[in-house]
């Protein structure tokens, strides 16, 4: 299981390796997924000890598609497939991650359909309330892009428009460099 998270190494080679069939490798690595799912913490702890460790400032939350070509579902509304992201023209699933100072990840939400938008995707999975609580709790507020903007308390947006007041474009240009280190939080899992 850990070749398959730190090497992205095909389940046909691991399941030879292990001298087992590719269906009891893939039985065996989702059973040892579980386990560790089942050990992961809540946000809400993951917070409180972020504060007790002292983080000195906020925390991130963006938004990811993580690529797919098995998920279809069309929405009974509109007909249009749910899993289908318009904006990046593929299909996938919209995960939101939450990083700390330093950029790691400590939370990933469950996925959303691809044609969500971050902010319904956020709210669907629960992860803002958790943010919300933290900053008004424990004074951990969350920098997010302009995709959040109107997520509610502690979650700090560039403001949206044209001509803005001196304060407020010196404010937009702030938060992103703020938020650089946590964008790293996106990269991580992405690439192992």
């Amino acid at each position: 299981m850990l070749r398959w998270f730190r090497e992205d190494t095909g389940m046909p080679v691991l399941a030879r390796d292990a001298a087992v069939s590719t269906a009891t490798g893939h039985r065996f690595l989702h059973e040892g997924i579980d386990v560790l799912a089942a050990q992961a913490p809540e946000l809400h702890q993951v917070l409180q000890a972020g504060r007790a460790a002292d983080w000195s400032n906020v925390v991130t939350l963006d938004g990811t598609l993580i690529a797919t070509d098995r998920c279809r579902t069309k929405n009974p509304h509109t007909g249009h497939d749910l899993w289908y992201s318009g904006k990046h023209h593929v299909h996938g699933g919209n995960a939101q991650i939450v990083g700390d100072p330093d950029g790691h990840p400590v939370a990933v939400s469950d996925v959303q359909p691809g044609s969500s938008h971050d902010l319904a995707a956020a709210r669907a999975t629960g992860i803002l309330g958790a943010l919300h609580a933290a900053a008004a709790l424990l004074g951990l507020p969350t920098l997010a892009d302009k995709g959040y903007d109107g997520a509610g308390i502690g979650v700090h947006t560039p403001a949206k428009g044209d001509h803005l007041a001196p304060s407020t474009a010196t404010r937009n240009r702030l938060l992103p460099r703020l938020r650089a280190e946590g964008k790293r939080s996106i990269a991580l899992p992405k690439t192992r």
